[in-house]
């Protein structure tokens, strides 16, 4: 059995628990469309906290989106038909999101150096710029390999640690 395993037969392997928090979890079908479902979700376990102001809700919700749309093309690429689980932990003031795919797994330590943006070749190709998006817009990540795929891990706390990207 792999570890991405339907939700009803346990949990994957080292999932991160807060003390006391409710939890959420969520099996998404390997499809674009459901990106959607998983930023609803997330927006509102934040927007029911009052220390979530709506500007922070709209970085985890682009934060989640990018995790969410990286397994799911990991998915597609290699052709898997298992879930995408999408698990919440909301605390008092704080939101954990932990997205696992069975994507077989890339090269982290490739995927988080940062992109450069000054570089004319990147024009020509789009994308590359999810993890370094979600480690902006995120306290603390965690990018962990498994079996067979990734497990992306991500903390929010009510503002933002690094700083707002515009205005």
């Amino acid at each position: 059995m792999t570890d991405c395993r339907p939700l009803h037969e346990g949990p994957p392997v080292d999932q991160p628990a807060l003390d006391g928090a409710e939890l959420v979890e969520l099996e998404l079908p390997a499809r674009p469309e459901v990106v959607a479902i998983a930023r609803l979700v997330v927006v509102a376990l934040a927007d029911d906290d009052p220390a979530f102001d709506a500007e922070r809700a709209g970085d985890i919700r682009l934060a989640v989106s990018e995790a969410c749309t990286n397994a799911i093309e990991a998915h597609l690429a290699r052709g898997d038909g298992a879930p995408v689980l999408l698990r919440c932990w909301r605390s008092p003031a704080e939101l954990r999101v932990a997205v696992r795919d069975c994507g077989g797994g890339f090269d982290l330590d490739a995927a988080v150096r940062p992109a450069d943006l000054t570089e004319p070749s990147r024009l020509d190709y789009e994308g590359g710029l999810g993890i370094p998006l979600i480690r902006l817009l995120t306290d603390r990540v965690e990018f962990r390999r498994h079996d067979d795929g990734t497990e992306v891990v991500m903390t929010f706390g009510p503002a933002n640690a690094t700083g707002r990207i515009g205005p």
